[in-house]
């Protein structure tokens, strides 16, 4: 395994370029499945999540290219509808396959997925809309395995006891494109990414209307064709880079973004006194004064994303006065919190709220990821810290930021990639 070691106290400076949206890639190149056309999708991350949803494509029977930030999918061969346990347990997003082979081979087997420990993300909502679009589906030995004679469209109520899911709504788009007549999903999702997919789908011939609204209506179509598509930036890489400069006070130009789609994270920064300034596809974070303490309340798009909780919280680890942070979708989501006492935040956990009485200083110590987005909220942490912060299990980064400590390092940060002997 590897780990970070981090030496505090540099304060941000430049400008860095944000990669693709991985929460588009994957299923975007999952969707690849639904045409024997060939597809070229640019700004695709180099994750280790992207490539083991290449890996599963290619053990499906995708032919699968890279060329310098593209990757080209061409899935008219032979298909083996099976996504196998090996591949699927190492990454939830797997999920994403079900969809397509269902509309377009009419049948798949695909292993519960896996992903972070963040949480219990059950796939109701996504077996209901299949089953409502006239698939039957049994739970088998551990394998989703799923039967149609052909779908149909229908009106799906899809949100659930914790409101809309990314995932299902994606996944039950993906289906209807090509499903016989009209589907509405009502209770979507409405986030950037979900708007993306969308719009690749009506890039190859689809007919998805509603995409970033809570009802989507997709009028199924027979055939999908070829077409070359560019991922959005990725929103969460932005939020964290800008986190990354407000915590170490520094001047950070982010480029290549989408502030549009930041709306809720930009709006609590300036609340705590981040100064922040947004251009069409840039983001400019200056040298702040004394920050306040905040109340923040994740919430499904456009609120704020549970995917930049942790790095808030890191943020006002150091900002005078009590925070309060309210984690409302995912119950597992405050793991990071021993981390970040481990080395001098108070932090107390009371249900789905925790409180974040702010420090002078934070000090270094040894810590371990434990999920995605707890990896990068000890890497700001770890950036402000007096001494040395040795992150071990940064694979769990690697999953969702590129090359994030050689765009640390480009700002300043003294932040180095070694073995760990755990």
């Amino acid at each position: 395994m590897e780990a970070f070691i981090v030496k505090g106290g540099e304060s941000l400076s430049g400008k860095i370029r944000v990669s693709g949206a991985k929460n588009a890639a994957l299923p975007i190149m999952a969707a690849s499945l639904l045409t024997e056309g060939e597809i070229v999708v640019d700004n695709v991350p180099a994750l280790a999540d992207v490539k083991t949803m290449a890996e599963l494509l290619s053990g499906l029977g995708v032919k699968i290219g890279f060329d310098d930030g593209s990757v080209r999918l061409d899935a008219s061969g032979d298909i083996n509808v099976e996504a196998p346990y090996d591949v699927v347990k190492r990454m939830r997003a797997s999920y994403y396959v079900l969809g397509p082979l269902i509309a377009r081979f009419r049948k798949a087997k695909v292993s519960l997925p896996g992903g972070c420990a963040i949480g219990a993300r059950p796939i109701d909502l996504h077996l209901k809309g299949m089953r409502q679009l006239g698939c039957d589906i049994e739970v088998v030995h551990g394998y989703l395995d799923a039967r149609t004679s052909g779908l149909v469209g229908k009106h799906i109520h899809l949100s659930g006891s914790k409101g809309p899911s990314v995932g299902a709504t994606i996944n039950v788009m993906f289906a209807a494109v090509l499903a016989k007549g009209s589907t509405v999903i009502e209770g979507a999702a409405c986030e950037p990414e979900v708007v993306d997919c969308a719009d690749f789908l009506n890039s190859i011939g689809g007919r998805v209307e509603g995409a970033g609204t809570p009802i989507i209506r997709i009028k199924g179509v027979r055939h999908l064709g070829a077409g070359e598509y560019r991922i959005i930036p990725d929103r969460i890489e932005t939020g964290t880079i800008a986190c990354a400069a407000a915590i170490t006070r520094g001047e950070v130009e982010i480029a290549s973004c989408r502030p549009e789609h930041l709306g809720a994270v930009i709006e609590k920064m300036r609340e705590a006194g981040v100064l922040i300034e947004a251009g069409k596809r840039s983001l400019f974070i200056g040298k702040s004064g004394k920050l306040r303490p905040l109340s923040v309340a994740v919430d499904h798009y456009p609120g704020f994303p549970t995917d930049m909780q942790a790095q808030i919280m890191a943020l006002m680890t150091i900002v005078s006065g009590t925070s309060v942070v309210t984690e409302t979708i995912f119950e597992n989501r405050f793991m990071h919190v021993p981390e970040l006492v481990r080395m001098g935040a108070q932090i107390k956990v009371d249900g789905n709220h925790a409180m974040v009485t702010g420090v002078k200083r934070l000090t270094g110590a040894p810590v371990m990821a434990s999920d995605l987005r707890a990896s990068a909220a000890l890497v700001l942490a770890g950036l402000v810290a007096d001494g040395q912060t040795h992150i071990s299990r940064v694979y769990h980064l690697d999953r969702g930021y590129e090359s994030f400590d050689m765009k640390m390092r480009k700002l300043g940060a003294r932040i180095e990639r070694v073995k760990d002997d755990e």
